[in-house]
């Protein structure tokens, strides 16, 4: 059974551990495989400080106790940006294409209007048609591309910033 829920401390193996599976897996996160160098007692600690703040927030989807994804919402650190919120998702690709990361995103959007923040924001490979299809049917719309902003297997890739605002 699919489940969506919120991050605690004693997940912070488990989310290291998926994250790194995911950059193995696909060309769509931001590290290479090899290049997450974080211990789980880092990883502990990055969460306990996420979830020190009222503005940031994990949210886990695992399939009978497994995880399988996740959506990181990343709160902006100081008065004039805390209201913004920038999300990194990833999803196991054997579960792609079965309401997850509508689900995910759905988990955020009611997090965040519940704390009054009021802009979600996010970067996608332009490449990543899955992912953008994924941002444009949750209402998020491009801002703007970065050109050659990141280099995957030796060829420059392009980056939309894309945005939802809360009313």
């Amino acid at each position: 059974m699919i489940a969506i829920r919120q991050i605690t401390v004693e997940d912070a193996e488990a989310y290291l551990q998926l994250r790194e599976q995911l950059d193995n897996e696909t060309k769509f996160m931001l590290l290479e495989p090899g290049e997450r160098q974080i211990t789980v007692e880092q990883e502990r600690e990055r969460v306990k400080s996420l979830l020190a703040t009222d503005n940031s927030m994990v949210f886990l989807t695992e399939n009978d106790g497994e995880p399988i994804g996740f959506l990181w919402a990343n709160g902006g650190l100081f008065r004039r940006n805390h209201h913004n919120v920038h999300i990194v998702i990833g999803i196991r690709a054997i579960f792609t294409n079965q309401g997850i990361g509508t689900r995910l995103f759905q988990a955020c959007e009611a997090w965040a209007r519940e704390r009054g923040l009021h802009r979600l924001e996010l970067t996608v490979m332009t490449n990543n048609h899955l992912g953008s299809a994924l941002y444009q049917k949750m209402g998020f719309a491009v801002e703007g591309t970065a050109r050659d902003a990141l280099r995957v297997d030796g060829e420059y890739v392009d980056l939309h910033y894309m945005s939802k605002l809360l009313t």
